[in-house]
């Protein structure tokens, strides 16, 4: 989003006036009293905070830098002595859970990049020395530039997570994305591992790698390693649009090929669709003009095994028909969910097929036509980016992310949906999109969308996929709905809301580690050896994961202090590449590798992940969870765990999320 701020007005007009109050508020502060700076440097933070929430505050705050300083913004702090700053430290700053240091330390940035810029003469830092730290907050905080804020971030910082994130956007963009490119292709491709349906961020960074690389005054060295499969894969992916020709032009190209040479751009196309996850616009111009060609052509374009090319060949038609209405240019990676949904096999569900049909000919609401519009734009139609959006939730579903949102239960369900019930996934979207409303049952008790009260999220943020755009808002009103439920019944209600919210095959047993009323733990010893019954194969006779089911973590930040309960879907249990056993699982906050601190980093790619999973050993993965389902009728007995395994288990959570609530200090309190 380029304006974070979306109220009424005209930006233009409000950093005007915001600008004015900054310049009365820096006079007053200099010429305050010393028993009134207090006050007055409030006030000052709140306008910072302010600026930095709408487009184009940052440049105002860089350019009166200088009147900042010298009022006292930084007095009496460690920003007083910009010579002694440490740039590591400016991501626990910028990350803050007091708006006012968020403040401080962008306006201390913002100083910098002025002094950097040749704009603004300090006497404690040269513009050299300016710009080389500059370039090292950039390096420390590389995850803001275009991953969405984290679960950690989101709870702690609300909407100043988006101000941190805008400060270090401007900051790339005037110090120069030259001098963090290696660390910026090296992000790329670790978010790329995880295959998200939503790539417009990488897409943007890939573009402006792209412009430094041509830029004849950007001297990169020999940094820019690695970037030239990402490039390609946007803007020149074959041997007919290797200079990036245009559109038409390509379109010219494609007109004069015989058979051989559309088969050699089509090996081209797919090969880096399926090495990236990334799709060129060109790529939608050459499978257009497959249509009128046989369908071995089609299935070289998309990449297909035996597998996808026997699906394509049995529900011909329908492929064709979803290609010729919903990809264009604009709506390339519809592509590679095509292609990974013929690979899964999912038409041969007798329903899908039809559904996919119904959904090509769907009359959508005047709100839904209006929602995706304000996101997409208009061209092409709404209709046609929906179903870019089911394409790839049906391709990826685990690529699903909740953006901004404190929506991961509706998130996570969307991903269980697409992953194990496409059909019913697609008769949500239809009933969101057209009827605007959704009923789900509770209990045998209708619950409508359109009557429930708000749900989960006060607000709703943009940064969703087509289908997420839609179907969230309904999902996260009726679960919150099933919340007020159960609101005053004993436990959590996650035990009767997850069956009846995600399905039939969420199990109805459940276990959870937490007691309600106080918070405290409860029987770990016995929580933890019924979780290995159930799920550690080499405690449940060998019995994998049949359904994904339903899970709740503690989420820790990466000093192993406790955040916020997390919704998660455990995917499935199996040993990796080195013989440890280890838990593979969804996790719907955008990004999945993070670092949960105590030593327990979360791996998204070799450690035997498939795309989307995250993964952790099974001993890390059951320090963090709190809350699990499994089946009451299944044979099972509490496992035989080693006792010294479970005590390591134990012995994390009680240096992490469980430090302040071991139940030795609640039982003598209440005693």
């Amino acid at each position: 989003m380029s304006t974070i701020d979306t109220g009424d007005g005209s930006n233009d007009a409000k950093l005007a006036k915001l600008s004015c109050q900054l310049l009365d508020a820096v006079q007053s502060l200099a010429e305050a009293p010393s028993f009134t700076r207090a006050a007055k440097l409030q006030r000052l933070f709140d306008l910072g905070r302010r600026l930095l929430l709408n487009d184009g505050g940052c440049a105002v705050l860089e350019q009166y830098a200088p009147q900042l300083e010298q009022a006292g913004v930084f007095a009496g702090t460690d920003w007083a002595y910009p010579q002694i700053l440490i740039p590591a430290l400016s991501a626990s700053s910028l990350k803050s859970a007091n708006s006012d240091t968020v403040v401080i330390e962008a306006l201390s940035d913002l100083r910098l990049l002025a002094v950097a810029m040749g704009d603004y003469s300090h006497v404690s830092v040269s513009s050299e020395q300016a710009h080389h730290f500059l370039t090292q907050v950039l390096a420390a905080n590389l995850d803001m530039l275009f991953s969405p804020p984290t679960e950690a971030e989101r709870t702690q910082q609300g909407r100043m997570a988006l101000a941190s994130r805008a400060l270090v956007r401007y900051l790339a963009e005037r110090v120069g994305y030259e001098h963090i490119i290696d660390r910026l292709i090296d992000e790329i491709w670790r978010i790329l591992q995880q295959r998200p349906i939503q790539v417009d961020g990488v897409k943007r960074m890939v573009t402006q790698i792209a412009v430094c690389r041509a830029d004849p005054t950007i001297n990169l060295g020999a940094s820019g390693h690695g970037a030239d499969r990402l490039i390609s894969a946007l803007f020149a992916p074959s041997s007919a649009c290797r200079e990036d020709p245009g559109l038409a032009v390509y379109q010219e190209r494609l007109e004069a090929m015989d058979s051989a040479a559309l088969q050699s751009e089509a090996t081209g196309f797919a090969r880096s669709m399926h090495d990236t996850g990334l799709v060129s616009p060109y790529h939608a111009t050459l499978l257009r003009f497959l249509l009128d060609q046989s369908d071995y052509l089609i299935a070289e374009a998309l990449g297909l095994s035996s597998t996808g090319r026997e699906c394509l060949l049995c529900y011909d038609q329908l492929v064709r028909a979803m290609i010729e209405f919903g990809i264009y240019p604009e709506t390339g990676q519809g592509i590679y969910g095509l292609a990974l949904m013929l690979e899964r096999g999912i038409l041969y569900q007798p329903p899908v097929a039809p559904a996919l049909w119904r959904q090509i000919a769907l009359p959508i609401s005047d709100y839904c036509r209006q929602r995706l519009s304000l996101v997409f734009g208009n061209s092409p139609s709404p209709e046609v980016r929906l179903m870019e959006g089911v394409l790839c939730i049906l391709g990826l579903p685990l690529g699903v992310g909740q953006g901004n949102n404190p929506t991961c239960q509706s998130a996570r369900a969307l991903s269980m949906w697409a992953y194990n019930d496409p059909d019913y996934l697609l008769q949500m979207v239809v009933w969101a999109a057209r009827d605007d409303e959704i009923v789900m049952h509770f209990e045998g008790q209708a619950i409508s969308s359109r009557e429930s009260q708000s749900g989960v999220a006060t607000e709703m943020s943009l940064d969703l996929d087509p289908v997420s755009l839609v179907v969230v808002p309904h999902l996260d009103r009726i679960y919150a709905e099933m919340g007020r439920r159960c609101a005053d019944r004993e436990g959590d209600p996650h035990r009767w809301i997850n069956p009846e919210f995600h399905g039939w095959w969420a199990g109805r047993g459940f276990r959870i580690n937490v007691d309600v009323a106080t918070g405290l733990l409860q029987d770990l010893e016995g929580f933890l050896s019924h979780f290995y019954a159930c799920y550690h194969p080499f405690y449940n006779g060998n019995q994998p994961v049949i359904h994904p089911q339903p899970a709740g973590i503690a989420v820790t930040d990466s000093a192993a202090r406790f955040i916020g309960w997390h919704a998660i879907t455990i995917v499935r249990v199996a040993l990796d590449p080195e013989e440890q056993m280890r838990v593979y699982f969804f996790n719907p906050n955008n990004d999945s590798g993070q670092n949960w601190g105590d030593g327990i980093l979360v791996s998204t790619s070799g450690k035997g992940e498939r795309f989307g999973e995250a993964s952790l050993t099974f001993e890390e993965f059951a320090s963090r969870l709190y809350i699990f389902h499994y089946d009451p009728l299944e044979r099972g007995v509490l496992a035989n765990v080693p006792a010294e395994q479970l005590q390591a288990v134990i012995d994390r959570i009680h240096r992490s999320w469980g430090d302040n609530r071991l139940p030795a200090s609640g039982l003598q309190a209440q005693e």
